[in-house]
Formats: C-alpha cells, sequence, structure tokens
C-alpha cells in the first residue's frame, strides 16, 4: 500500500543560510504551504556565546544551572525570572524531538508519513531523535554532512566540498595526528546525495515573480546591469578594507563597461568594507546602493541582472546566481582555504564562474548549465520515497 506524504516538518538552526536550504528542498518537493517550523536554539547571553563549540543539549544544560544560580541571587527581587521570561520569547516553536515524533506516529492513519528536514549541526541530534522515536512514520532528511553516523537519516545532502578532507589535495593539508578527528572519514554511502553548491529556493517560478514584481523599478535601467553583492569575511576566507579598495579599483575599470549598477551588503559586511564602496560610488550616476531597508531587492536583482559580480564568502549567494544561466564573477577566491577553496575551485573548473578581475567587459557572456542542485535533489528524495513505498502528494 503506498502511503502520501503530505507534510513537513524544517528544523531550522537560526542561520539563515542553512534554513534557506531546508525552505527550497521543500519548495521543490511542493510542500511549501503544508510544512510546520521550529527551530533549535542555543543560549547567546553572556558567556554563553563563547560556547558555540559545545553540543547544543551540553550548551543548554550548563545555561539552565546558570539560570537557577541566578535567580536564586535574585529570588526576592524577581530580576531573575524576569530576564529569563525576557530571553524565552519568540514566536517560533522551539524543536521538541519528542513531540514532533509523537505527533507523526498519531496522524499517521489520517496524514501519511511525515518529512523532517534539517540543516546545520544544532539540529543533527534533534533530526536523528525525532527518527529514532518514530521509525515507520519518518522519513528525514539531514542538509550539509552530519559529520557521523549518517545510517541515522535516511537522506542526507552534503555538498561535494564537505568531502574535501578524502581527496588528495584535501590529505595533504591534515597532519597525520588529526586525520582521526577530520570528518568525514569515509566516501559517500548509498543515503549520500551530493550537491555541487547549496539548496535554496530560486526557481524558475520565483523569479518570474520577482521579474513582474520588481519590474517598474527594474526594467527601465541601461544594459547591462552589473549587480554586485558583498558578503562577509568567515574563519575560511578573510577580507576586509584591502578587498574593499580591490573591489572599488575593479568595477571603477569595468564601468564604462555597464549600462548600471546594483550594489548590495549583507548584515556580514564590516562596517569598513561597505564605508569604502560607499564613499567611491554614491554619487557615481550609474551607480546604486541599497540602504539595506525593505523591500529587499535581492530577488530583484537575481531576476533582471545581466551579470554579477560576487565576494567569495557567501556559498549561498553564489549557488542561487549560479542557477541563473547568468556571468557570474567571483571576488576574493584566492583568500579562501580549505573546503572553500575547493568549491571555488570546482566552480571555475565546470566554467561557471570566473575571477573578476577589472578587465572584464561586461556587455559580454558566456554560456555555461545553470545550477540545478535543488531540482535534483529532490528528485533523490523523490526516488527514496518511493523505495519506502511512499509518494509525495501531488
Amino acid at each position: 500500500m503506498h502511503r502520501t506524504v503530505r507534510r513537513a516538518v524544517i528544523i531550522g538552526n537560526g542561520f539563515a543560510g542553512a534554513e534557506n536550504q531546508c525552505y527550497g528542498l521543500i519548495r521543490a518537493l511542493g510542500l511549501f504551504n503544508r510544512h510546520s517550523f521550529y527551530r533549535v536554539r542555543r543560549p547567546k547571553d553572556g558567556i554563553s556565546k563563547w560556547l558555540n563549540w559545545l553540543p547544543v543539549s551540553t550548551h543548554k544544560r550548563l545555561d539552565q544551572l546558570k539560570r537557577q544560580l541566578y535567580d536564586r541571587q535574585f529570588i526576592f527581587s524577581g530580576h531573575g525570572q524576569k530576564a529569563a521570561a525576557r530571553l524565552d520569547q519568540s514566536d517560533i516553536q522551539e524543536a521538541d524531538a519528542q513531540l514532533i515524533a509523537t505527533n507523526a506516529s498519531e496522524n499517521f492513519e489520517k496524514d501519511g508519513p511525515l518529512l523532517v528536514v534539517a540543516s546545520g549541526r544544532d539540529t543533527i541530534s534533534v533530526a536523528s531523535s525525532i527518527k529514532r522515536l518514530a521509525p515507520h512514520h519518518v522519513f528525514n532528511i539531514q542538509i550539509q554532512h552530519p559529520r557521523s553516523h549518517l545510517n541515522r537519516f535516511d537522506l542526507v545532502i552534503s555538498p561535494c566540498h564537505d568531502y574535501y578532507p578524502l581527496t588528495p589535495e584535501g590529505k595533504k593539508h591534515i597532519p597525520w595526528f588529526l586525520r582521526m578527528w577530520i570528518t568525514p572519514r569515509q566516501p559517500p554511502g548509498r543515503n549520500v546525495v551530493l550537491t555541487l553548491a547549496a539548496l535554496h529556493q530560486v526557481d524558475s517560478a520565483a523569479v518570474q515573480s520577482a521579474a513582474s514584481a520588481w519590474h517598474d523599478e527594474l526594467a527601465s535601467l541601461l544594459r547591462p546591469l552589473l549587480v554586485i553583492n558583498i558578503g562577509g569575511p568567515i574563519r575560511h576566507c578573510r577580507y576586509g578594507a584591502d578587498l574593499a579598495r580591490e573591489l572599488t579599483a575593479s568595477l571603477i575599470n569595468v564601468l564604462p563597461t555597464c549600462g548600471s549598477v546594483r550594489i548590495s551588503f549583507s548584515r556580514r559586511t564590516p562596517k569598513q568594507v561597505s564605508e569604502i564602496v560607499v564613499r567611491e560610488f554614491h554619487n557615481h550616476p550609474k551607480v546604486y546602493i541599497w540602504d539595506g531597508e525593505d523591500p529587499n531587492p535581492h530577488m530583484g536583482h537575481l531576476a533582471w541582472a545581466d551579470a554579477f559580480v560576487i565576494t567569495a564568502d557567501s556559498v549561498s549567494m553564489l549557488s542561487e546566481a549560479c542557477s541563473t544561466g547568468k556571468p557570474v564573477y567571483v571576488i576574493g577566491a584566492e583568500r579562501c582555504t580549505w573546503k572553500f577553496a575547493y568549491f571555488q575551485k570546482c566552480l571555475q573548473e565546470r566554467g561557471i564562474v570566473r575571477p573578476f578581475t577589472g578587465k572584464e567587459n561586461i556587455s559580454e557572456t558566456w554560456i555555461y548549465p545553470p545550477l540545478r542542485d535543488t531540482a535534483e535533489a529532490a528528485e533523490h528524495v523523490i526516488e527514496a520515497l518511493a523505495g519506502r513505498g511512499w509518494k509525495l502528494h501531488t
């Protein structure tokens, strides 16, 4: 008897990049309007922000102990309870494995199996616990490599660069005495789906909708339209004012070949980077700099841009831009290390991206197969469900 999957649960970790991947997969599976969203939260106040290296369960127990001591200290004033109440306020439900698993089992006959999609290190224990508590009623998918015990998941969707430690190049960078601690240690198994880039929500329907929504503002701009997305430094791709100066110099060189330029910063962009760019171009007639106020033009830019320049730190922004089939230039790739350098190398070797040098003619283009990682991952999910005798609601 075929069971139909009509509902999904997303387990988020509070990071937009990870949660966007879950939403992208759910959207590609046609379950976007049939999902519930939960989040695994880490304590963030005081010393807690320095304890993110701990397992989230241990982190929470330590925070609970700290709060108990704090509440006792202020028991007569009530300040401790008020502070804790403020910290607990949120419109998003906390991910409770027992509650979600019970719901999946109790509603199985009426609603069919529950699809659980999670992404990020902090979600691993919750997502795997749901599967353990309701093994016959749940199909769980972990996006990004969970490091160990992959058999806890029905499907793992992992970018190829998560397996960089197993490549000959990756092994050269790992001292022999650390190799037993670096994951993954085994090649991908049968329940692993490899992607080149990150999953996302940018499909043809989303682009068409954005093109319509932003028509009045963007359609009349002089062409070609160059969109520049600036992220922020991360551990394996560090930069600062030096990259901002390189970007502004290169952009000045290519401006004669552009009709219009639109620049966006992310929440991670350092002030020293944005200030250099704004100071150079805020009065330039061809250049518009988004001020960070809603509405966010990101989807409109994806729909209407003729080419992109993107800083190398953002796997998410690169993945979305590379799904459009339009020219994508990357700045700062040489600053990337470890698996992020491998990701940049893979994109360049496939002819999907090119380095931004300041010598480009933006009116020129090149052709490459747009990335279809999200759609292909969804196809693997459907195939895996069929192997269980389950199918998606259509």
